[in-house]
């Protein structure tokens, strides 16, 4: 049996682990990654990435329909939904070899198999049941990842209730889908489906669709969303699902019960963390539901281990993981200069339109005491909206009162998803309206629009 010595080993190469290992061997320390499955993890195989691919050629699709306002005609426009399926599939096969190339580059030593640890520096991986390689390390970063939970009672089969992961390679495409949830995931794939023709309907219990992002913001998407032919069904339960030729989804709503059926049913409720059959009672790593507890270095209550990404809890997103990877790898190194921030980490949809968003929401500034003042700006009045047919959309900042500082940031619209990183960054220096007001954006460009609102928050927007 084979016996490794590394200064650092990663569990999990997701875009938590792989950045964390890159980031190590970069200082100099000997590396080894241990990975189950595909390097690139969820993110990279079945999540960000080719799901990005989808909605594109989602988005594409709608624009061909709108090609008329543009000058052009066609005839029998069509597509061909297995090519879609492929063209996802083979953007995630590229984007893993890339990762491959890097391990190769840093040196870093990949180990294929299932992690647990006999001892806080020791690690046996196995394969079918059976050890076959010991690890010995003098740190260790948990980078495990999450996978779908369910509503209590109701099993994913992944053949008519389905995950994520089966919404990105069905062999056909439905003719009708229950979305149950609607965060970011459950909306993406019923703009998805929905743009393609499936008849979709999102069953979310919360008040509003993506429950997390600014109230007005919301009920833009939602009327979006229900013009462009979703049903939208929210402060409603899932009270049961019944499987047959089709699926059948029970829905508790104030008014009382009712049925939706589809094809299938897709299960986007929220993740639970990989924390099982890793060994973690006996070194003393802290779970709390399902989530490796951590401090703002991504320290766990073991000395030496560390968690990132989805297992260390939310918010569940890639480019957290990744942030997360190098403030852990920099604290082993005695370089971390602070922790994670969490008040300025963006969140982004990429439907159709796309919504973005950093800092606190109206409400939760209020909540925090904050007296606020409210800039806001539609891109209609826009010259960048008009001349490119992508006038549906606004920008909301959320400012204090008292010292102009910028508080968060809310954006409905084409690009939303692009244009949130000038806000992440102007709240990260505690940027205040004067200043984005102040501050000269080329023209025409949609974040015109973000100089706008700002100048709106105390009145002096000039286009508006």
């Amino acid at each position: 049996m084979a016996e490794r010595q590394f200064d650092l080993t990663v569990i999990g190469a997701g875009p938590g682990g792989y950045v964390a290992a890159i980031r190590a061997a970069q200082s100099g320390k000997k590396v080894g990654l241990i990975e189950r499955d595909k390097l690139g993890g969820v993110c990279l195989n079945w999540g960000c990435i080719p799901s990005k691919a989808l909605l594109k050629s989602a988005e594409m699709y709608q624009q061909f329909k709108k090609a008329e306002e543009f000058g052009f005609s066609y005839k029998d426009l069509t597509f061909d939904f297995s090519k879609i399926i492929q063209r996802s599939r083979g953007v995630a096969d590229r984007i893993t070899k890339g990762v491959e190339y890097l391990m190769k580059k840093n040196k870093i030593e990949v180990i294929y198999g299932e992690a647990k640890f006999k001892d806080r520096s020791t690690i046996e991986v196995s394969k079918d049941g059976k050890v076959f390689d010991v690890v010995k390390s003098k740190h260790v970063i948990l980078s495990t990842g999450a996978r779908p939970r369910s509503v209590p009672g109701v099993t994913i089969d992944r053949k008519k209730v389905i995950t994520s992961m089966e919404a990105m390679s069905l062999p056909a495409q439905p003719k009708s889908m229950v979305v149950i949830g609607g965060g970011a995931i459950g909306i993406e794939f019923a703009y998805f489906y929905n743009a393609l023709g499936t008849k979709v309907t999102v069953v979310e219990m919360m008040p509003t669709i993506l429950p997390l992002e600014d109230k007005e913001i919301t009920k833009i998407v939602e009327s979006s969303l229900k013009k462009q032919g979703i049903e939208l069904m929210t402060s409603a339960k899932v009270a049961g699902v019944k499987v047959g030729d089709h699926v059948t989804v029970t829905v508790e709503t104030k008014e009382g019960k009712t049925d939706v059926t589809g094809d299938v049913a897709l299960m986007a409720i929220g993740v639970q963390g990989n924390v099982e059959n890793l060994g973690l009672e006996q070194v003393g790593v802290k779970v709390d539901r399902s989530f490796v507890v951590v401090n703002e270095f991504m320290q766990t209550s073991a000395p030496g281990i560390y968690a990132i990404g989805d297992v260390s809890g939310p918010p569940l997103l890639a480019h957290v993981a990744s942030h997360e990877a190098i403030v852990a790898v920099d604290h082993i190194g005695g370089k971390a200069k602070h922790g994670i921030d969490r008040s300025n980490i963006p969140a982004c949809t990429y439907c159709q339109p796309q919504v973005a968003s950093v800092g606190l929401t109206e409400d939760a500034a209020i909540a925090k005491g904050y007296k606020v003042k409210i800039g806001r700006f539609p891109f209609r009045p826009l010259g960048k909206a008009m001349a490119t047919g992508q006038t549906e959309g606004t920008v909301k900042l959320v400012f204090d009162e008292k010292y102009g500082e910028l508080l968060g940031a809310h954006i409905v619209g084409a690009e939303a998803t692009e244009m949130i990183a000038e806000l992440g960054m102007a709240k990260a220096l505690e940027t205040t309206w004067e200043e984005l007001a102040h501050t000269m954006h080329a023209h025409p460009t949609l974040s015109e629009a973000v100089m706008e609102a700002a100048g709106d928050s105390h009145g002096v927007a000039i286009h508006i």
